[in-house]
């Protein structure tokens, strides 16, 4: 199921734009870089994934999918006017996107732990293969 659901998305190419910080500048809980380009694509991705895993048991999102990556989190949220000085805007970098990746996040009092479920070509990757992962659905 999620194997389909990634062919059916074109490879695409991702901008990686403005750095931010949830809940606000001044307090911040998350770092974040926003995505420019790239943005539409990565949406529909993640609606065709959260689909897929709807009937495999996992809960959709109830909040509306904001495309951004996370950067860093902050265990105890304080003013910090030099961060806050440091977020800025404009282009960062740019990423080709070939694949998907869906990703376990456990999150502990050491931090944060991530495990890779399975790895998802995207249509038209010149380095498609197959997943070993047992993702095909």
């Amino acid at each position: 199921m999620l194997a389909e659901a990634a062919a059916g998305v074109a490879a695409f190419d991702l901008e990686v734009r403005d750095l931010g910080a949830f809940p606000s500048a001044t307090r911040p809980r998350v770092l974040w870089a926003g995505i420019g380009a790239g943005a539409t694509q990565t949406a529909a991705l993640a609606v065709r994934l959260d689909a897929a895993l709807g009937p495999l048991g996992f809960a959709s999102e109830s909040r509306p999918f904001s495309a951004h990556l996370t950067l860093a989190r902050v265990r105890v949220p304080r003013p910090n006017p030099p961060l806050a000085a440091a977020l800025h805007g404009g282009v960062l970098g740019r990423q080709h996107v070939d694949h998907a990746w869906l990703m376990r996040s456990e999150l502990s009092p050491r931090g944060a732990r991530y495990t890779e479920l399975a790895r998802l070509p995207l249509f038209g990757s010149s380095r498609a293969r197959p997943d070993a992962s047992g993702a095909s659905g």
